[in-house]
């Protein structure tokens, strides 16, 4: 009898042990908003792929809630987020689109990169490891180590049907978003040369369109 209680003592002890290092996708996550939380700025480099095209921008954050980004590729495209008013300028066609935005679901698709975004993201989806808690190879052309993790809505009336995010485990920064929308168009946003915490002058958030430029208010979500 006493080898018996000595050997459930020991798969108890053994199970504890085992336990205590497994982090659950949803913990995991939190200790990622958690780390963004903490990010008062942050600059980037980021390419966003969308139907086989590559857009190429450096993406500028200010806590709480200021985002920009001014790409190279299409050169002087500016997208600009306050939190509020999303402002689009594309030199092609000499034409500046401004959205308010107010429902909560559209304001994640906006700042999916900061800690407001994250914290909407825990909301609003289910979290679940895409592969496992251990880290893998970011891609088959890149060996660097990350955590991949897969979002679904909890309602079928979310902006996306999917997220999946790639996230460095030391740091917890975001590497890369993988995000498909309810009408199956999938968005990839690379981010790479991250500049933490560095100055940036609230300045850096107006942006005033050409004088000649074409304006149009409320665009995006109208029938």
């Amino acid at each position: 009898m006493k080898k018996i209680f000595s050997a459930i003592f020991i798969v108890t002890l053994f199970a504890s042990a085992f336990a205590q290092d497994i982090t659950t996708a949803s913990k995991f996550f939190q200790s990622v908003s958690e780390s963004y939380g903490r990010i008062s700025t942050y600059e980037a480099d980021l390419s966003i792929t969308a139907d086989g095209k590559t857009m190429t921008a450096k993406v500028s954050y200010k806590r709480p809630s200021l985002l920009r980004m001014d790409f190279s590729n299409p050169q002087n495209q500016v997208i600009l987020f306050n939190g509020d008013m999303l402002t689009i300028y594309l030199p092609g066609m000499s034409t500046n689109l401004q959205q308010f935005v107010t429902s909560t679901t559209d304001k994640a698709g906006m700042d999916l990169a900061t800690p407001q975004g994250l914290a909407l993201m825990s909301r609003y989806y289910t979290i679940a490891y895409e592969i496992g808690q251990s880290p893998v190879p970011l891609s088959d052309d890149n060996q660097e180590k990350v955590v991949k993790l897969i979002l679904y809505p909890r309602n079928p009336a979310e902006a996306f049907r999917q997220i999946k995010l790639a996230i460095t485990p030391d740091n917890k920064l975001i590497r890369r978003i993988e995000a498909t929308t309810t009408q199956g168009q999938t968005f990839v946003f690379y981010f790479t040369n991250y500049n933490l915490n560095v100055e940036i002058p609230d300045q850096r958030f107006v942006y005033d369109s050409p004088a000649t430029s074409n304006n149009y208010n409320n665009f995006l979500f109208s029938e």
